[in-house]
């Protein structure tokens, strides 16, 4: 999205390589070095997703969260000294370990934030994640700006940013409690979990919370932490995992990245001057923004299911549309204003439900042991799609032109029919009584679920009614 930025450190490129070899870089390296430098981020966060279940178990998910700054604060280094060092080695490895710092993060702080949270508003709560993602991105495109950090002699400094929301994140994250389902159903720290669910809810009585955990745990068929392998072979499960990854593989294939190789020239054909374009394209930053906000106030009105449907379903539009009017865009002076329209609509659409729910999803979907696997698997799917994208798209539209985006329609409208078909509501419902509404197409009987659950809840009353009646003794 900084296209400006991105040309300066192509320049950098060249100028390492004549300082090195005596001679300019040629068309193929650069285009090399260039596509590894930015594949190499969707590398490094499938790397970081494949190690979550791993570091979660050993560390928590507060731990997790804490350590995975180290990677952000080595990224940051590396990134913004390159130029200075001469090195672009320094950026590829610096992009490979920030991507890995995302692939954590993307996985590891959806769970913390949907296991810390009353179900009333666990889906507002976990919107916050995709409304920081899409505040950075316009912070990113201000910081941006040639006024600031858009000119050759400053482009590296943009890059040391990177390092403000870890140092923040680390003077504020070991004052928070870890997640207290975590410390009852996998530490079995029950004086723990009390005193987590007191700090987050603010009320000395949390005996319900607890009570709600304690049945969850009894209706699990194992304590410990499930493996990807055992979710695979989970009849109780199958539907929940086949919902997760085609929600994620819509996330990355529906097309949204894709439009940033068309916004400048739109843009230009409009008649607007090359420096004129940054400020405009500031309007994507802050619709992303207004969207997700917006998304994570009316979530628990409306719901997942209808944002998700309601925002493919909206993107299957406007890339038709947009496809029309990229057809004729040199036909009509006035078409490439209606071309960005659709951008701002398709940016829109995206993020008042695909651009977030997906992530709020995934942690709802699934008990607590199977949790870790379900996330490693669906930022497996996040970050291989999102490399296809990046590797496949440019083939795809040198082939097609303007017609390359009839595939993300396809994409967004098959993404659509199947959550209207398969996804139920999980707004305000407890992890339990999620699982039990996958009963039916799973092939599990609903009546032996409802039994296993009344049997776990019975047990759970009838022991907080003995510890009444031995303290009233």
């Amino acid at each position: 999205r900084l296209s400006h930025t991105l040309l300066y450190i192509k320049t950098f490129y060249n100028k390492t390589w004549i300082d090195r070899y005596n001679e300019p870089i040629g068309d193929g390296t650069v285009t090399l070095l260039w596509s590894v430098t930015v594949s190499i981020f969707a590398i490094g966060g499938l790397v970081g997703a494949l190690t979550v279940s791993f570091l979660i178990k050993a560390l928590g998910r507060k731990g997790t969260l804490l350590a995975n700054n180290a990677l952000a604060l080595i990224a940051a280094l590396l990134l913004a000294l390159g130029e200075t060092a001469g090195s672009f080695e320094m950026l590829i490895i610096g992009r490979f370990i920030i991507g890995m710092d995302s692939g954590v993060s993307l996985s590891v702080l959806p769970m913390y934030l949907g296991e810390i949270s009353p179900r009333q508003v666990r889906g507002s709560i976990g919107q916050f994640h995709a409304i920081f993602i899409c505040l950075g991105v316009f912070i990113g495109q201000v910081l941006g700006l040639p006024e600031i950090f858009g000119q050759e002699s400053r482009w590296n400094f943009l890059f040391g940013f990177l390092a403000l929301p870890a140092l923040l994140q680390l003077c504020v994250l070991p004052f928070l409690p870890e997640s207290p389902r975590f410390l009852l159903m996998e530490r079995r720290d029950e004086a723990g979990a009390e005193k987590a669910f007191q700090a987050f809810l603010g009320r000395s009585d949390v005996s319900r919370e607890l009570e709600e955990v304690h049945a969850e745990s009894r209706t699990q068929n194992t304590q410990r932490t499930a493996s990807v392998l055992e979710l695979f072979r989970k009849r109780s499960l199958r539907w929940q995992l086949i919902t997760v990854i085609v929600v994620m593989s819509c996330y990355q294939l529906c097309g949204l990245n894709a439009i940033w190789y068309y916004t400048n020239g739109i843009l230009q054909k409009a008649g607007f001057g090359l420096t004129l374009i940054p400020y405009i394209t500031l309007s994507t930053g802050g619709i992303e923004t207004l969207a997700a906000i917006i998304s994570g106030l009316v979530i628990e009105k409306i719901g997942r299911r209808p944002l998700l449907i309601f925002g493919f379903s909206a993107m299957a539009v406007f890339f038709s549309l947009l496809t029309v009017f990229l057809h004729y865009q040199d036909r009509f002076s006035w078409m490439p204003y209606l071309s960005f329209t659709s951008i701002l609509l398709l940016i829109a659409s995206f993020c008042s439900g695909p651009g977030g729910v997906p992530f709020v999803l995934t942690g709802e979907l699934f008990e607590q042991s199977y949790r870790p696997a379900a996330f490693m698997i669906a930022g497996t799917v996040n970050w291989l799609s999102n490399f296809a994208v990046g590797l496949l798209f440019p083939f795809i539209q040198e082939a097609l032109q303007t017609f390359a985006f009839l595939l993300f329609v396809v994409v967004c409208a098959a993404g659509a029919v199947y959550l209207l078909v398969v996804l139920p509501e999980t707004k305000n419902k407890t992890f339990m009584e999620i699982s039990q509404s996958f009963s039916k197409i799973n092939g599990i009987p609903d009546q032996t679920h409802e039994r296993e659950m009344k049997d776990a809840l019975r047990c759970c009353f009838t022991e907080e009614q003995d510890r009444v009646t031995a303290a009233f003794v």
